[in-house]
């Protein structure tokens, strides 16, 4: 089996977070994405030359070529590889991207509040004394 084109650094203890993952690998019919859940108690950041509060504030990515990408970039790369490039579409207008960022990354922040707010079950095995524990810069 091939490597991923890309792999991706996701909060797997984040409910809207996971059900993303699960949708692209769905959506991934040629297994072009691999998925790494930070949330992992074995996952080690330096492992890999990455910042583990870095990486709880963006969603991150790895580029068969070693390339990191970060935030809307690992976004639009995934769902393009993923043959859902429309979902991404806005995020390739290079007049929006600066204020898609911006609320990228206050979503991003804010990730677990937004899940309960748009109806995301809490993912099992992570009452929220647990994540915030494993996460404890995020807001509610």
């Amino acid at each position: 089996m091939n490597p991923p084109l890309l792999s991706l650094y996701f909060d797997g203890n984040c409910p809207f977070c996971a059900a993303e993952m699960k949708r692209l690998r769905h959506w991934d019919t040629h297994a072009r994405l691999g998925f790494i859940d930070i949330a992992d108690p074995a996952f080690d950041a330096s492992e890999q030359g990455l910042d583990l509060h870095a990486m709880n504030l963006q969603l991150h990515g790895r580029l068969a070529n070693g390339d990191i990408l970060v935030g809307l970039d690992t976004m639009l790369a995934a769902y393009t590889l993923a043959g859902k490039l429309w979902v991404v579409l806005p995020l390739r207008i290079k007049a929006l991207r600066p204020l898609l960022s911006m609320l990228y990354r206050q979503f991003a922040l804010k990730r677990y509040a937004f899940s309960r707010l748009m109806g995301y079950k809490q993912v099992p095995d992570c009452a929220e004394d647990v994540c915030r524990s494993r996460h404890p810069f995020l807001g509610n």
